[in-house]
């Protein structure tokens, strides 16, 4: 890292130079080489210096921030998390599964349309984005029955998507889906497909 200002370094480069054209022209010569091969150093330095972003070492935005859910259009989550307002945490089958519970958002159509599954069953409908909330219209579905885990969540998880409070985006990695339920439940989606 150098400590003096450019000017400084090239007026003790040049200095030396017109001494040596005073004495002798073989003299000027090494030192004007010299000179130039510290030029060309100090040029490579400042070439391979790669600035950094001020915003790289910024704190993530807040995804509860009301513009963040305009970034939901036409994006699939998977359930990853279902803490209770307790505080303990309500099984959710593993998106490895091959049955998670899942949410995708599209406007493909021109309108606003989801569906996924919801651990026994397809379901579809609509959606809004409204002041900062996902809020879902009325969602129809396929009527298979299921005794698996699945089918015993499927009731609580489409109840939940008829009573959000608060939406939370994170699209930094890793990218998360936060909806915040009346009863204080908050069920987190990790992203898929980006």
């Amino acid at each position: 890292m150098f400590t003096t200002s450019p000017a400084r370094s090239i007026a003790r480069l040049v200095a030396p130079l017109h001494a040596s054209l005073v004495r002798s022209p073989r003299a000027a010569r090494r030192v004007c080489g010299h000179a130039l091969a510290a030029l060309s150093v100090a040029a490579l330095f400042t070439a391979c210096s790669m600035p950094t972003h001020p915003d790289a070492k910024a704190p993530p935005p807040d995804p509860f921030n009301p513009a963040a859910t305009q970034l939901l259009d036409d994006t699939s989550w998977t359930l990853s998390t279902w803490k209770q307002a307790d505080g303990s945490m309500r099984a959710v089958p593993a998106a490895d599964s091959g049955a998670p519970l899942t949410l995708v958002l599209s406007t493909a159509s021109g309108q606003r349309r989801v569906n996924g599954f919801s651990g026994c069953n397809r379901f579809m409908g609509t959606y809004a984005l409204t002041e900062g909330k996902l809020s879902f219209g009325p969602l129809a579905g396929t009527r298979m029955a299921c005794a698996t885990p699945g089918g015993e969540l499927e009731g609580p998880y489409l109840d939940a998507l008829a009573h959000i409070n608060r939406t939370g985006v994170q699209m930094r990695p890793p990218q998360e889906l936060q909806l915040i339920l009346e009863n204080g439940d908050t069920l987190t989606f990790a992203r898929q497909g980006k």
